[in-house]
């Protein structure tokens, strides 16, 4: 092992090894799978405890300046206070509408509620692109409330959940956060490791300039090193660390091992980390590992991608504590589900069982059950048995918390028995289970008959004058206004009033078209527009999207929404609304 000398020879050397740190740096009672009506399933939303910590002022920066006066040799002090400036983020607030300052009024105890309520919602897309926005759109910090960590951790414990894999990378190379917020990094290498994508994990790490503090990323780098054949710097770095107080006994051993301090291959494996998963592997060349119901999905992908998982033909029908865990590997993309059902197809059952499935599956253990369901599906003509087979198979596999065992085959099935022979009491299964992904029709049709349908809709992507967007808006109410059989819809109105916070200009003798008398605003998002709070009126919004399309609103709700955007002049993103929801589209 390298001596620590390489510390101790002068002062140079400490000065070097500095600078290049900075640098590199599983159901316990039977359940009816039988029945056609779907369970509701409760998923245990774990809570953020980073989120309900109490918030607390941002550092202020006090500045002792000493200045020296030559005519009256008289010293004075001078108190100058500054306050730290911070900007993080990915989008420029002019780009969408939004400001540097877009936090500054917001209270951080209504912004972690606001996020409490949205962590346990499934977001719509368009939700999403909102909430994306504001998060990673460059503004100073929230101060109110709620420290710079628990702003961060909103960030980030939102870009994992997401898996936005490209934003985290780009928010965490553009921003350098990596010791505010070590877990956005953490979870990238990480992530691509599991995949046994280790240059990529050490390509990331290459591109931070920071020093790393975090004791796991520090690790993880010298590790890169090593499998760069830079081993001079890594075993510099080690020193440094242990000189530091680092101590980790299976980590050094495996560092010893890959540097030829140690003769034969090093056998300890520790799940403990994906990190130390993987030395345990790279350190041993006879490794072998069997994975369990409790061994993470982490380290389940890093088996599957570096084919480490037992092959299907080689497992032992009478091994059932294996097959389940296949089963839950399948359930998380670790086994394919082709390979999954060619395991069921081995299973053997006389004529009679396959006959009479429903009773049979009565006194079979759940998994031989499975098997025996599937077999039927396959041999079966009959389409409204066959259905009952295939419903019966994905509620057995749903009570078990492992319903996505069977998803593409079940697509598979469903897409070979044609919609107008599927039994009325199987039309909504089949609909759920069958429906392919919608293209989004984008190509806009005018109909100057309904007018939020008219050409006015060009305003909101071409941005016309104002002008002859006037001119055109009051012709067309004119003939409205003309027309007893018209019905001025929410949405009219919606693409009036708009207009006019734009400055269009309307006459008075149309007002009682569009003029609505009530304020449909809900209390709390109008008093964060009067306070000056950008942000939390546009977390608000988010919420009320929640997990709903745009275009599948309701108009009373988009009314309040575009009114939002209007007070806020928030235009852009204002516009993107309104062409989704307005105008028809082919």
């Amino acid at each position: 092992m390298k001596s620590l000398k390489l510390l101790n020879k002068n002062y140079l050397s400490i000065l070097l090894i500095l600078l290049f740190f900075g640098s590199s740096t599983h159901s316990q009672e039977p359940a009816d799978i039988w029945n056609i009506e779907e369970k509701n399933i409760i998923e245990n939303n774990e809570t953020d405890e980073g989120l309900e910590k109490k918030g607390t002022q941002q550092n202020i920066i006090y500045e002792m300046q000493s200045q020296k006066t030559d005519q009256l040799d008289i010293e004075q002090d001078q108190t100058l206070i500054s306050k730290e400036i911070e900007i993080k983020g990915l989008y420029d607030p002019a780009q969408n509408g939004l400001n540097i300052n877009m936090w500054s009024k917001s209270n951080g105890d209504q912004i972690l509620n606001i996020f409490k309520r949205i962590n346990k919602m499934d977001l719509s897309e368009d939700a999403s692109a909102i909430l994306e926005i504001v998060l990673l759109t460059n503004a100073y910090y929230p101060e109110i409330n709620i420290s710079k960590e628990q702003f961060l951790e909103i960030k980030s414990n939102w870009l994992i959940k997401n898996a936005k894999l490209q934003l985290i990378e780009k928010y965490v190379l553009n921003n350098q956060v990596v010791n505010e917020s070590p877990k956005l990094l953490e979870y990238l290498v990480n992530y691509y490791l599991s995949r046994s994508e280790v240059e990529k994990s050490c390509e990331i790490l290459s591109k931070i300039d920071e020093n790393i503090e975090d004791d796991y990323l520090s690790k993880f780098k010298i590790y890169c090193l090593i499998n760069n054949n830079k081993r001079e710097d890594a075993q510099l770095l080690l020193d440094l660390k242990k000189e530091l107080g680092f101590k980790d006994v299976f980590y050094e051993n495996k560092i010893n091992f890959l540097m030829g301090y140690i003769d034969g291959p090093e056998t300890t494996i520790s799940e403990k980390t994906i990190l130390d998963f993987h030395l345990s592997h790279r350190t041993n060349p006879e490794f072998k590992f069997l994975p369990k119901n409790s061994t993470s999905k982490q380290i389940w992908k890093y088996l599957s991608t570096s084919n480490l998982l037992d092959k299907i033909q080689d497992i032992e029908l009478t091994d059932i504590d294996k097959i389940a865990t296949i089963e839950k590997a399948t359930h998380e993309k670790n086994y394919s589900e082709k390979e999954l059902f060619e395991l069921y197809k081995r299973f053997q059952f006389n004529i009679n069982q396959l006959l009479n499935i429903k009773d049979s599956s009565k006194v079979l253990p759940v998994i031989e059950t499975r098997a025996l369901i599937y077999q039927g599906i396959l041999i079966t003509t009959e389409i409204e048995f066959k259905l009952q087979l295939m419903n019966a198979l994905k509620n057995s596999f749903k009570n078990d918390g492992i319903e996505n065992a069977f998803n593409q085959e079940l697509k598979k099935f469903l897409g070979e028995i044609d919609p107008e022979e599927v039994p009325s009491n199987y039309t909504t299964f089949y609909e759920k289970y069958n429906e392919d992904e919608k293209v989004e029709s984008t190509n806009i049709k005018i109909n100057n008959k309904i007018l939020h349908q008219s050409k006015l809709i060009n305003y909101f992507k071409e941005n016309n004058s104002i002008k002859n967007i006037s001119k055109d808006l009051n012709d067309l109410l004119k003939k409205v206004k003309k027309d007893k059989k018209y019905f001025f819809s929410k949405k009219d109105v919606i693409l009036v009033e708009t207009l006019k916070s734009d400055g269009v200009k309307v006459s008075e003798k149309y007002k009682s078209l569009y003029e609505i008398n009530e304020s449909e605003m809900p209390s709390d998002i109008q008093v964060f527009i009067n306070n000056g709070d950008m942000a939390g009126a546009m977390l608000r919004i988010v919420e009320v999207i929640g997990q709903d399309n745009l275009k599948d609103i309701d108009e009373d709700t988009m009314y309040f929404i575009i009114s939002t955007l209007n007070q806020l002049d928030i235009d852009p993103i204002r516009n993107k609304i309104l062409l989704k929801v307005l105008p028809l589209k082919v």
